[in-house]
């Protein structure tokens, strides 16, 4: 583990991305169907220096959709944030840029990486890997349209005939772009194998902009880990903060050398509930409750629960059956603690 001196633990905490400056270098990562307002709203309340939306369509906020333009609504406490959007259309990246800069967004993410073949299938996503130019030109794009910083999310390659990292990045800091964070697969692979980290290293030594790490952050010893491996700035979290919304601000503290200790049962109950809440208030009880069914096995995760209460997680439909819910967790959990004695 990096040990960091008191003196120097704000500076070595923080990093800079363009003239926006980051608190800590634990990242949200951007997921579909994950970082909805709720959900950066509930990380951000446990600490994170930079949160991610989910990733919308230019195309979307270019036709004015409704449901893209909810993706980029925002909420005080969340910044600073990047929003990520995607698409292969230079004018149509460069229109939506300015869209979301407007939304009030401190950065503005170029979505290099997506493998989900109906985003590729546009053209977008990681199959922009395989046309260098074209990346050029859409970050050149965006950049000459927006005064805030521009970042990139990229693989490490479509497959193992265009394993071109360094090529992109090189090519995406000379378009201008003010960061790049690097998931170290292919996009062929999706999330199968094991996260090559040397290839951050690679383009951390390859660029002069900050480059954040992706990839196969499991715990707070793997971040610092990462960080110690690769030289990254900052360490980009996203399947590993799923149920554990706590996380990023465990490996701020474990960055900064002071204890960290795993939240109780109660109190991971009491966050499943809070962010019951906020999605209820933000999205409708029956939106909420849809949302909650995939958290709710998360924050389980790691919890005793019977089987009758697994299926339980699956057939929530509002508040009452989410609480009876809880209280059969707290109730198995109990009587797993007296049998224990």
């Amino acid at each position: 583990m990096t040990t960091i001196n008191k003196d120097d633990e704000n500076t070595q905490m923080m990093f800079r991305i363009g003239n926006v400056r980051i608190e800590d270098r634990s990242v949200l990562a951007p997921m579909a169907g994950i970082t909805n307002r709720a959900f950066r709203k509930v990380v951000k309340m446990h600490g994170a220096g930079l949160v991610y939306s989910e990733m919308v369509s230019a195309a979307g906020l270019c036709h004015e959709d409704k449901k893209s333009f909810e993706y980029i609504k925002i909420d005080d406490e969340e910044h600073p944030i990047s929003v990520q959007i995607f698409g292969s259309n230079v004018d149509e990246m460069s229109r939506a840029a300015q869209i979301v800069e407007k939304a009030g967004c401190d950065i503005i993410d170029i979505n290099l990486g997506c493998a989900i073949s109906k985003v590729m299938r546009t053209g977008a996503g990681a199959v922009l890997l395989k046309k260098p130019e074209l990346v050029e030109k859409i970050v050149h794009g965006v950049v000459s349209k927006v005064r805030i910083p521009v970042t990139v999310k990229m693989r490490a390659g479509f497959d193992a005939a265009h394993r071109n990292f360094l090529e992109i990045a090189k090519i995406v800091e000379d378009a201008g772009a003010d960061a790049i964070a690097i998931h170290p697969r292919l996009a062929s692979q999706r999330f199968t194998g094991k996260a090559d980290w040397s290839i951050i290293k690679q383009v951390k030594e390859h660029v002069s902009i900050p480059v954040i790490g992706n990839g196969d952050v499991k715990s707070i010893y793997d971040a610092s880990r990462m960080i110690e491996e690769t030289k990254c700035d900052a360490v980009m979290v996203g399947r590993g903060v799923l149920g554990r919304p706590w996380m990023l601000e465990h490996i701020s503290k474990h960055f900064s050398g002071k204890k960290v200790e795993e939240p109780s049962f109660d109190r991971k109950i009491e966050i499943a509930r809070m962010h019951a809440g906020i999605l209820s208030e933000m999205f409708g009880e029956k939106s909420a409750m849809l949302q909650m069914r995939k958290h709710l096995r998360w924050y389980a995760k790691g919890m005793p629960y019977s089987a009758e209460i697994c299926s339980t997680l699956f057939r929530i439909e509002n508040m009452k059956d989410f609480e009876d819910c809880i209280s059969r967790l707290k109730l198995f959990n109990e009587k797993r603690k007296f049998r224990s004695l």
